[in-house]
């Protein structure tokens, strides 16, 4: 039976149709799986690059924490308080250092809390530092400071003592000014008759006769002169007047005394020793006192 020639031509294109269909599927597959392959390799190009990426960005942190540690270990202070907070800070930085070794690079979030905390200590230092400065300046300042008040002590002291000096040099020229002094100081011998002489066996009292000069920076006032007679054994002459004084500190025996009234004029005076005993011959001795000094000495000889 001989085939239709319009039935042939649709059955061979019904074929080719059958056949074309599954190529058609085949090559499309290829190509999404080509495009597939592209997309990931330029994924895993993309990975690969931000994972050397945040290495760098890792070890760039890891050194400026390294750099922050060695200048917290050269940082130095003299106060103890401070320095018990470089400890503290130093610690703090050693445990960020050991965290984000211990960090993989890729966990974005841990390392950008480091770096908040290195910024930190970072500025912490930087504090340390103005207060150590501040510190330092402050105690330049104060040593200076003391060190002037010392010398101006000093300075101070040494014209206190040149005035006290000056004080005492003046205290002890007044006093010495003050002292009441005496002139004319001279011993005689009496006869029973009231007459000057040097005959021992007719002697029978003495004289002391002096003059108080003037001195306006002297005591006014009551004054008494003692005199003290020794005979030429060195004893003293005594009788039922004589007394006792004290001068410097020191009591003792006066043959005889006379109070007179001193007010910074001269004053002429004259004690009388008598009632003492015999004389013998050789050379009296006489010496006038106040309480307060020695007024001059003087001899008689009786032959």
């Amino acid at each position: 039976m001989t085939e239709d020639p319009l039935e042939r031509i649709e059955r061979e294109e019904r074929e080719r149709k059958e056949k074309k269909g599954p190529r058609t599927v085949m090559t499309v597959l290829a190509i999404v799986a080509a495009l597939l392959a592209l997309v990931l390799g330029y994924l895993l190009y993309q990975r690969s690059g931000l994972v050397r990426q945040l290495e760098v960005e890792k070890a760039d942190l890891a050194q400026q924490m390294v750099q922050l540690q060695s200048d917290f270990s050269a940082l130095s202070s003299d106060y103890e308080s401070i320095n018990h907070q470089l400890d503290t800070s130093r610690e703090q930085v050693a445990q960020l250092i050991e965290k984000l070794n211990k960090t993989q690079a890729t966990n974005r979030a841990k390392i950008r809390q480091y770096e908040k905390e290195l910024g930190t200590l970072r500025s912490i230092m930087k504090g340390y530092i103005v207060q150590i400065d501040s510190l330092n300046s402050l105690n330049k300042k104060l040593t200076a400071d003391a060190a002037a008040a010392r010398r101006e002590a000093a300075e101070s002291r040494r014209a206190n003592e040149e005035l006290t000096q000056q004080v005492e040099s003046l205290s002890s020229q007044v006093n010495a000014g003050k002292v009441l002094k005496a002139r004319a100081i001279s011993l005689a011998a009496f006869y029973s008759n009231d007459k000057q002489g040097d005959r021992h066996n007719r002697v029978r009292y003495m004289v002391a006769n002096l003059t108080l000069v003037e001195n306006s920076l002297a005591d006014h006032g009551p004054v008494r002169v003692y005199v003290r007679v020794k005979d030429p054994d060195g004893v003293l002459l005594m009788n039922n007047e004589s007394t006792e004084f004290t001068v410097d500190g020191a009591t003792m025996q006066a043959t005889a005394s006379r109070e007179v009234d001193y007010e910074g004029q001269e004053v002429d005076l004259s004690i009388y020793i008598n009632d003492t005993g015999e004389f013998i011959k050789g050379v009296y001795t006489l010496e006038v006192f106040t309480e307060k000094s020695l007024l001059g000495r003087a001899e008689c000889m009786l032959r």
